[in-house]
């Protein structure tokens, strides 16, 4: 990518048009704030496919304007930049107040679906909710953010995007000093669990209505028509939670801090911090290195949803009426999530029908890869090459387990299941490597993209993110990122910092 900023006078005010849809909503829900310039920015990467979302060519980048806009530096005709207020709990505590403390929302642009997407920066400075934080992000966790958002994208799971990454030799101090950069993220909205919870807990009723009438209105207006829009937003915002809990579990990815003020109201994943992909199976595992007590282990995260979607409920009770049409509107996660997951796992096995004892094989496989510590993503993916009628394909399958005789015994069984429905081994393959990725942002891939990056080496970030794009594709030529991670990436940790 040409990241000589000379080459093109193309202003932002001519790239992007901004409206500003949320900063219309009354004063209280947000302080006008300008970013705070970032010093002699230089662009990382773009991401083509969310800039292609909005709009912009890839020359679009070589704009000095436009780097200088995505680090804070200028405001584009139109925008209002603002930081909004909410609140939310915080490992299961109320933490009352908080806010965008190092987000600066720029406004919303059109979108080539036809709808609006709001650009926020990450990391462009102090606002009055940062709190006692600098407002800065550092280039180690805004990669991390930028090249995971856009790997849940390619896997097809509801998520903000990241347009691009700019960077600066401005230094922050985390646990050492390290450089500073901005994520230009995107989503059709931002607005949180928290950001009703806020309103709610500070029993303001009126802005409470206000807020749930502009989601409805922009982002759910069907819900229009229904005799109790606040309940019908509810159960839809339930559903929606229910299955991006079914769909993180099912390709193994772990949040790590899933407090209500990191809950999008849209179904989205968002504010990637401490987050992983599982690699030797354990359903409790911890990703969150600061997760001292493990609330948000893996195998927790379909509870934790469930709990958050009650403590949005809560928030919305003064305006759904009634504690009877609130549980009403949240009873349908557990089967909604239940159903969810059901299909993505018949799915990944290539199973075409559902049987009575599925459950007694799914819970039999996952038994024996916690036994064995199997790679959660290389399970999958070579399952896909098991044969039918020829065990002897089994053995890179075969080999991630330490107990082979248990696994000959699971895939009997399995072979038994499959021919059932008549299984073909080339169809069903063709379709198990259409849900189950190949490739995914392990951790130490991103460290290494990272370490690179901190020495102004941006390729392998590049990379990456052309490897993560297209995740379910062989791409031979880069079979080396499909590998079992080396020993050294055991002693990688991430947590809240991170």
């Amino acid at each position: 990518m040409n990241t000589d900023l000379a080459t093109s006078e193309t202003s932002a005010h001519e790239l992007l048009h901004f409206a500003n849809a949320f900063a219309g909503l009354p004063a209280p829900f947000h302080t006008r704030q300008l970013p705070t310039p970032l010093p002699a920015p230089y662009l990382v990467d773009a991401s083509q496919s969310a800039a292609q979302m909005i709009g912009l060519e890839p020359a679009a980048f070589e704009s000095a304007d436009l780097i200088q806009t995505l680090s804070g530096n200028r405001i584009a005709a139109g925008s209002q930049p603002l930081a909004a207020v909410y609140s939310g709990h915080q490992f299961g505590v109320w933490a009352g107040q908080l806010g965008d403390g190092r987000a600066i929302l720029l406004g919303d642009v059109a979108a080539a679906n036809g709808g609006r997407m709001e650009l926020q920066l990450k990391g462009a400075g102090a606002t009055p909710y940062s709190r006692m934080g600098d407002g800065r992000a550092v280039l180690r966790s805004s990669i991390r953010e930028y090249l995971c958002s856009e790997a849940m994208a390619a896997l097809g799971i509801p998520t903000s995007r990241a347009l691009a990454i700019v960077g600066s030799d401005q230094l922050a101090m985390r646990e050492r000093p390290e450089t500073t950069a901005v994520v230009t993220r995107m989503a059709p909205s931002f607005v949180r669990f928290g950001s009703f919870e806020h309103w709610y807990y500070n029993n303001q009723h009126d802005a409470l209505k206000t807020l749930a009438d502009y989601v409805i209105a922009g982002f759910y207006p069907e819900l229009q028509a229904a005799d109790n829009p606040y309940q019908a937003l509810l159960a839809d915002v339930t559903r929606r939670t229910a299955h991006l809990m079914a769909q993180w579990q099912a390709v193994g990815f772990m949040h790590g801090v899933m407090n209500t003020d990191n809950m999008s109201i849209l179904g989205l994943t968002l504010d990637y911090g401490p987050f992983g992909f599982m690699e030797a199976y354990d359903p409790s595992h911890i990703c969150n290195h600061t997760d001292q007590q493990g609330r948000y282990a893996y195998n927790k995260q379909p509870q934790i949803g469930h709990w958050n979607c009650f403590a949005l409920g809560q928030a919305l009770l003064p305006l759904i009426g009634s504690v009877e049409a609130t549980e009403a509107a949240l009873s349908g996660y557990q089967a909604q999530y239940g159903a969810k997951l059901d299909e993505l796992l018949h799915a990944k096995l290539g199973l075409a029908t559902q049987q009575a004892d599925d459950d007694k094989l799914l819970d039999a496989m996952f038994a024996l890869m916690q036994a064995s510590h199997v790679d959660f993503t290389l399970f999958f993916r070579r399952l896909g090459a098991l044969r039918l009628d020829d065990a002897g394909a089994d053995a890179p399958l075969r080999d991630l387990f330490l107990d082979r005789a248990a696994f000959d015994a699971w895939a009997l069984q399995y072979r038994a299941r499959l021919k059932l429905e008549n299984s073909r081994d080339d169809s069903r393959k063709l379709g198990m490597d259409s849900c189950n990725p190949k490739y995914v942002l392990r951790n130490y891939l991103a460290q290494t993209a990272i370490e690179q990056a901190q020495n102004k080496d941006f390729s392998e970030v590049r990379k990456l993110l052309e490897i993560l794009e297209n995740p379910f594709d062989e791409q031979p030529q880069h079979a080396k990122y499909a590998e079992l991670p080396p020993d050294w990436a055991r002693g990688l940790e991430v947590s809240c910092s991170s």
